[in-house]
């Protein structure tokens, strides 16, 4: 109820100021939910539509990228499912279901040239600057040393690929320190036992009946290119969920 009201009485800014640390729900569910843009199939650049410690990761990037004579602007914050089914019928998408835009913790920045978005140029000095500022890049998705099937140089989000099932499940949304380079293990491979992608539940056994053997699940380590797609195929993360990285 403090939430609608909030969000009735200005938008997202009130509800940061009134709702915070009351115990609600989180951004997505509270704000983003509420908010009569959540249908919207234009593409929406309000940085109110960003998670409050995005919002401000988000800011960092672009004013540091302007320190080094870029000049950047967010082009897309927020993204509706119907604007996602628009783009996945023109062909401008692979993806027909909506991925981490959807929760305020997403965003595509590009150049501002006079006011007007531009995607021209090479967008990798982004790796720099978002991993200083705890951001993960669409260029490499935190792993640099993975192959990766998707890339999206002018994309940063602040949920790594490992918790992407879990957040579109609702079943996790990242807490204000949460910094998602933390689900990484040292050799820069995501390590499923430290994201919340792995369900907390006892060990399962399963049979290989083909050679009448049997095996029990434990605690593993994936690697990253077996998520957001490389070499290998994805049947082995059927168990996690792991199919399918969604923007």
């Amino acid at each position: 109820m403090i939430a609608a009201q909030a969000v009735a009485l200005g938008g997202p800014r009130e509800y940061e100021q009134l709702c915070r640390g009351c115990g609600l729900g989180n951004f997505s569910t509270d704000v983003l939910q509420q908010d009569g843009r959540f249908h919207s199939r234009k593409p929406l650049n309000d940085l109110d539509l960003l998670e409050p410690v995005t919002r401000s990761l988000v800011q960092q990037v672009i004013q540091e990228a302007g320190t080094l004579g870029i000049s950047l602007m967010a082009f897309e914050t927020y993204r509706s499912q119907d604007r996602q089914l628009d783009l996945f019928d023109q062909g401008k998408s692979q993806l027909h279901t909506v991925g981490v835009h959807h929760y305020g913790l997403a965003c595509d920045l590009v150049r501002d040239v006079g006011g007007a978005p531009s995607w021209e140029g090479d967008f990798s000095f982004l790796k720099v600057i978002t991993r200083r500022h705890r951001l993960i890049w669409g260029g490499d998705w935190g792993t640099p040393g993975q192959p990766h099937k998707l890339y999206d140089a002018v994309h940063v989000q602040r949920c790594s690929v490992a918790r992407q099932g879990a957040l579109f499940r609702g079943e996790w949304y990242p807490a204000d320190d949460y910094d998602p380079y933390t689900d990484l293990d040292e050799n820069g491979s995501i390590t499923l036992m430290a994201s919340a992608e792995v369900r907390r539940r006892k060990p399962r056994t399963i049979r290989l009946k083909s050679i009448g053997l049997k095996t029990t699940r434990t605690r593993v380590s994936v690697p990253h290119e077996l998520l957001v797609g490389g070499a290998g195929g994805y049947s082995h993360l059927g168990e996690a969920g792991l199919v399918e990285t969604r923007l």
